[in-house]
């Protein structure tokens, strides 16, 4: 299990993200974008040289791909010609995973939404690339059961899960069943961590741990079950750049002791 995080929740800057992600002692970064744009239509040089730099590796890509509805034929198919350009962005970064959307905008239908993701693991697996995609609160696919069913219809090798185990608690699934689903499903390729809890019907975060998700005893079931992708952070309380030590800190000791606890058997 690798630590990371999504930088572009605290800075838009370059040289300030690798300093925090030095400062917080994460492994990585997942790469999503700016105000500018979304990757891979981002100013690179700076960037990639930063990052090479500090020695930093990039776990993930996040491109706004399949965030729309199967119904939007155009739409998604376009995405799938992106992805050559997003594979060749991956390729100048040692990276080749890309978190992807579940077409699970309103108008769902999970037929045609695995119909596009299926075609769409095809373009990646020959590219070299995993596409992970994600469950997402407010959508429809939500929750761990959500996400298994559409990922058992895909059945592709190259398609597995970005689990998300907060927005499937804020959509109202324990997360262990969650997980449990999605493990029975596919793979879970990464996992976006977040923390915190409903109040007044809206979803509001708080440092790693000190929420309603249980990352102790997540992070062992993840380590249990062989699950080593990256754990990307996506979520912090205000102001990101002051909690997020914190959060990182443990995270990265949380997951550390679930994979020496999983390594005990």
């Amino acid at each position: 299990m690798t630590t990371a995080w999504t930088p572009d929740i605290a800075t838009d800057d370059p040289a300030r993200a690798v300093q925090l992600t030095l400062l917080w002692g994460l492994d990585g970064v997942a790469l999503r974008g700016s105000e500018g744009g979304r990757v891979p239509e981002i100013n690179e040089a700076p960037l990639r040289r930063r990052l090479e730099e500090a020695e930093l590796a990039v776990v993930a890509l996040d491109p706004g791909l399949f965030e729309g509805s199967a119904a939007s034929r155009a739409v998604w198919l376009n995405d799938l010609a992106r992805l050559d350009d997003v594979a060749a962005f991956a390729r100048r970064f040692d990276c080749d995973l890309v978190r992807v959307g579940a077409l699970a905008a309103p108008g769902f239908e999970l037929e045609a939404a695995a119909d596009a993701l299926r075609q769409a693991g095809d373009r990646a697996a020959a590219l070299g690339l995993r596409l992970a995609v994600r469950n997402l609160l407010g959508t429809d696919v939500a929750t761990g059961a959500d996400l298994a069913a559409l990922l058992a219809a895909v059945d592709h090798g190259a398609v597995g899960a970005d689990w998300r185990p907060a927005d499937a608690l804020a959509s109202g699934e324990a997360p262990a069943d969650g997980l449990s689903a999605v493990l029975d499903a596919s793979l879970a390729f990464c996992v976006g961590v977040r923390d915190g809890g409903v109040t007044d019907g809206e979803w509001v975060d708080d440092e790693i741990g000190a929420g309603a998700v249980g990352w102790d005893a997540h992070l062992r079931a993840l380590a249990e079950a062989g699950v080593d992708g990256p754990l990307i952070l996506d979520g912090l309380p205000d102001p990101a750049r002051t909690t997020g030590l914190a959060s990182a800190t443990t995270l990265i000791r949380s997951a550390r002791a679930a994979q020496r606890a999983a390594k005990r058997g």
